[in-house]
């Protein structure tokens, strides 16, 4: 394989995984966002959730939009820092990185609107 096939192979991995993730991106804004016409708005609802947890304390907003916010800063670096991902690589085989990745980027997505669901629950 050379340059030109590997570089063409990176391309067409990049463009089906950047556009897969702006799809997730845009799924769990529009969760987010539809929760929290719902959610209570307090500055801790880890309580009202799970009333056995004590864990940190976590705002509405922050419960609900840390992860779209992480999965967009991530989809923006995906796109405008496709030279620079080119030349970094991890793994050997591009599709094993690139899964990886994508792995990665849905358990996030799969946290955003789970987070957002349990939010909703909340309110009705």
């Amino acid at each position: 394989m050379d340059f030109d096939d590997d570089s063409g192979e990176f391309s067409r991995l990049h463009n089906l995984f950047t556009f897969h993730l702006g799809i997730a991106v845009s799924l769990s804004w529009l969760t987010s966002l539809y929760a929290c016409l719902y959610a209570p708005w307090v500055r801790n609802i880890r309580p009202l959730i799970d009333p056995s947890s004590a864990g940190p304390v976590e705002s509405t907003w922050s419960y609900l939009f840390i992860f779209p916010v992480v999965l967009t800063a991530a989809w923006l670096v995906s796109i405008f820092g496709q030279n620079v991902l080119r030349h970094f690589r991890l793994l050997k085989n591009q599709v094993v990185e690139f899964g990886v990745a994508a792995a990665v980027a849905f358990v996030l997505f799969y946290l955003s609107i789970d987070r957002a669901v349990a939010a909703m629950l909340l309110g009705l």
